[in-house]
């Protein structure tokens, strides 16, 4: 998209899954990336990309972290699969959860908060979950989690939208990324869980890129605290 050319964008979370994806997208769209993320990625190599070693769910240390005076985007990709029954589920769990998705994501977006303003015009995507929306079992850690994450990016949206930054969620359903998988165990599983879907198939990385990548454009310029769900019609059709 042409009009993300030469725009600073932060994805967290940008070497796998996703994030990954999220990345090749931006730059074929002519954006200069930043990415931050626990660990770095070979394969992840271009002159218009940046990357930085960040813990999100530790308090972010300004010193040791260098971004652009302006920033026209940031991307949260940071998430969890947490299927485990309720009789089973420890508080941990559901704490380190909340701290990955949820505070993790308000931590970023507090130290991003400046430089975003001053680019006069920015969005901001979160990633959720179908499961928040379409009750599922096993993930009530997950969809505590990433409820509360759409209810922070929808209140963002609210008081941020008068400083011309934009805040949405995208919510997909099963997508084949090294996150999911314990659940995608083999080619058999892929297309069980496919079926479930109205579209007949899971997810692919690129699917969920190619909608943040449309929330961060001018294409998407009047739209703002949406949860955008990108799930194959699983949470609407059935």
């Amino acid at each position: 998209m042409e009009s993300l050319r030469d725009r600073e964008i932060l994805v967290v979370g940008g070497t796998s899954g996703i994030g990954r994806a999220v990345v090749g997208e931006l730059l074929a769209a002519g954006a200069k990336v930043m990415v931050w993320s626990r660990r770095p990625a070979p394969d992840l190599d271009a002159p218009d990309v940046r990357w930085q070693a960040a813990d999100v769910t530790r308090p972010l240390d300004e010193a040791g972290l260098d971004l652009p005076d302006q920033l026209h985007g940031l991307v949260y990709c940071p998430g969890s699969i947490t299927l485990t029954p309720a009789n089973r589920l420890t508080e941990e769990q559901i704490q380190a959860d909340f701290n990955l998705n949820v505070l993790g994501a308000f931590r970023v977006i507090r130290f991003c908060l400046p430089r975003l303003q001053k680019a006069e015009g920015a969005g901001i995507v979160l990633i959720s979950t179908v499961a928040v929306r379409t009750g599922l079992a096993f993930h009530v850690s997950v969809s505590t989690a990433k409820a509360a994450l759409e209810g922070m990016g929808l209140a963002l949206a609210a008081e941020l939208a008068p400083r011309r930054i934009r805040v949405n969620v995208v919510a997909p359903s099963i997508t084949d990324t090294p996150l999911a998988a314990g659940i995608l165990r083999n080619e058999e599983k892929k297309k069980e869980l496919g079926q479930r879907h109205p579209l007949r198939r899971i997810g692919a990385p690129a699917d969920i890129a190619a909608a943040i990548t449309f929330l961060l454009s001018d294409a998407s310029g009047w739209i703002t605290g949406q949860v955008l769900p990108v799930d194959g019609g699983y949470s609407t059709i059935k």
